[in-house]
């Protein structure tokens, strides 16, 4: 049995299902206590259960009520996100902003929580679970392009605060990922392009990528795991690309 984070607190947001569900396993299964952070209180109650964590229902679009949290874990995950597909000129701004806050607004909050703990320890991991859209743009997702492209420069900034003080920060870069969040939008891309729903990944999703199919959320929660341990305690201020070749053109 792998016990490589025995005696570690994590904390994984949207960790109810998909990537944050596997990579709250993943780290549960290295020994790490996890807490299960998701706005769908049942999903986060019922793996804490499985896991022997903890559950905490937190709706992070509340950002006002971060700023004052403060959080004792050593591994923190930002994984928490949405997407909304449609051209510039159509997007509702309240859309982009809900959009910027849960996914780069929140994350700060959380790490400025999260940090003087992990200072005081001299030890602390913040893995951000961010996209190749934080390496690279799509077309109609100005908002979750944007707000990934902003996540990895707090992801870099951390980093540099926190390597002298035992506190890395990276960020994990996949394609699609095989969750609840990439099936809806194969639905909204057959609606965008006019095409079925069978022909989006191969026609629009998986088109740059070299490996044409999607990533599973244990690969990622994987990488995590490794990302978390004493063994990349020299990884810090990179950004992990899992995309099947997609950025490598």
């Amino acid at each position: 049995m792998d016990n490589t984070l025995n005696g570690r607190k994590a904390l994984v947001t949207g960790g109810a299902s998909g990537i944050g569900a596997a990579c709250a396993r993943a780290l549960a299964a290295r020994g790490a206590k996890v807490v299960v952070a998701d706005v769908d209180a049942a999903g986060a109650a019922a793996l804490a259960d499985e896991l022997g964590g903890t559950a905490w229902a937190v709706d992070l679009l509340d950002v006002d009520a971060l700023a004052s949290l403060r959080l004792d874990c050593d591994i923190l995950i930002n994984n928490a996100g949405i997407q909304k597909v449609a051209p510039i000129e159509e997007f509702e701004p309240v859309e982009f902003r809900r959009i910027l806050a849960l996914m780069l607004e929140a994350p700060f909050l959380l790490i400025r929580a999260a940090l003087p703990h992990m200072y005081a320890n001299g030890f602390g991991r913040i893995i951000n679970i961010s996209s190749v859209h934080g390496l690279r743009a799509s077309a109609y997702k100005s908002a979750y392009v944007s707000a990934k492209h902003g996540l990895e420069g707090l992801s870099k900034v951390t980093a540099l605060e926190g390597g002298p003080r035992g506190v890395t920060s990276n960020c994990i870069n996949p394609g699609y990922v095989r969750t609840p969040l990439v099936e809806k939008q194969i639905a909204d891309q057959a609606l965008l392009h006019g095409i079925p729903e069978s022909e989006v990944l191969a026609g629009v999703m998986l088109t740059e990528s070299a490996v044409k199919r999607l990533v599973e959320p244990a690969e990622v929660a994987s990488l995590a795991a490794w990302v978390a341990s004493d063994d990349a305690g020299m990884v810090t201020g990179a950004s992990y690309t899992m995309d099947g070749g997609w950025s490598a053109r």
